[in-house]
């Protein structure tokens, strides 16, 4: 959605627009595609409003069956699905799990979840949904079929790996986490705010990288801070399980109602 984003009070705004916003204005490329915001901000409006109606129908399907729902974020490579394969080793022999699996092409994800104890509905955006770089409530409702939601006791949505768009869409989920791999350098909350801002948890991952990088874990968190304060974070490495206990106890909080 570029510059365009969704603010608190649930409109659609472009930023560059907005007195003391604080996005960088130096005159940098061809901006002439924005001529138009008005009419874009309207599209993205009517968009996002469509979304959100499609977003209630599901929670209250979610509602139905009595399941509680979880929207994970990341970045590409940061670690979801071995994180998943972790958390189901853990909790699916107590609790009764479903995923939905998102990814632009490919099964790769999918099958690699597979056999592991849960339901999963694979959703490939580039099969009618035109390669979308994230999961809307549309999307995620096309999967929900192929789960018996009835039977479950937790749904997790294992969105495309993208530090911008995903963010922007709700799907009818109880609550949004998120993926962070140390790898990707302290500076991202300040230079992707949307999605930080969006979640209540943020799984610190790949920590056991920590002595091999120059990488200043307090900095990070205190960017994060400044855009999400008070955020629940979990430092994990889902390689070699270290604190996946702890964001499965996070997990077992989140309940439908």
């Amino acid at each position: 959605m570029g510059r365009f984003h969704r603010h608190a009070d649930g409109t659609v705004r472009d930023d560059s627009d907005v007195e003391g916003h604080d996005h960088d204005h130096r005159d940098v490329g061809d901006h002439s595609g924005y001529d138009s915001g008005p009419l874009r901000v309207e599209v993205l409006e009517r968009i996002l409003g469509e979304n959100d109606r499609t977003a209630v129908a599901n929670a209250e399907d979610f509602a139905s069956a009595g399941v509680s729902v979880v929207n994970l974020m990341s970045s590409p490579g940061a670690g979801k699905t071995l994180l998943l394969q972790r958390t189901l080793e853990r909790i699916a022999p107590t609790r009764r799990i479903g995923i939905v699996e998102g990814d632009i092409e490919t099964s790769l994800d999918a099958d690699r979840l597979t056999g592991l104890g849960a339901a999963v509905s694979l959703v490939n955006t580039g099969n009618g949904f035109g390669g979308e770089c994230h999961l809307d409530a549309t999307m995620v409702r096309s999967a929900l079929p192929r789960l018996p939601l009835a039977e479950l006791d937790l749904v997790i949505i294992e969105n495309v790996g993208n530090l911008v768009c995903p963010a922007e869409f709700a799907v009818g989920e109880h609550a949004r986490a998120m993926v962070y791999s140390v790898t990707e350098g302290e500076e991202k909350p300040l230079k992707y705010p949307v999605m930080f801002r969006a979640v209540e948890m943020v799984v610190v991952n790949k920590v056991d990288l920590l002595p091999h990088l120059d990488f200043d874990l307090d900095l990070f968190l205190a960017n994060l801070a400044d855009v999400n304060p008070g955020v629940r974070t979990v430092l994990t490495s889902a390689r070699t399980g270290e604190g996946v206990d702890a964001w499965c106890a996070w997990l077992a909080g989140i309940t439908a109602g």
